[in-house]
């Protein structure tokens, strides 16, 4: 397995596992929304402001967040990995 370091203002999240219904019924994993929350697995240093200052991230190792739907990269060859930009992840989950 190859070990990821984001850069700037990136996370790295292990996207959760899909949720089975309640009622049982299976679906193909094409007919399935894939889920929109997952930990975060690796954050970047943070992005430089224009006084040459590092700003870090509002995320750390361990979070579990919520993000867009569109937002990011899926990893390849890494299953369940998703390299997003900070502005992608819509909030923390407590």
């Amino acid at each position: 397995m190859v070990k990821i370091k984001p850069l700037g203002k990136r996370v790295l999240v292990r996207r959760s596992e899909a949720q089975t219904s309640k009622g049982g019924i299976i679906l193909p994993d094409s007919a399935q929304e894939k889920p929109r929350q997952g930990e975060v697995v690796a954050v970047g240093p943070g992005a430089v402001d224009e006084n040459g200052r590092l700003q870090p991230l509002s995320v750390k190792v361990g979070d579990r967040v919520l993000f867009s739907n569109y937002g990011g990269n899926e990893v390849k060859d890494q299953e369940g990995l998703l390299l997003l930009k900070e502005d992608d992840i819509l909030g923390i989950l407590e």
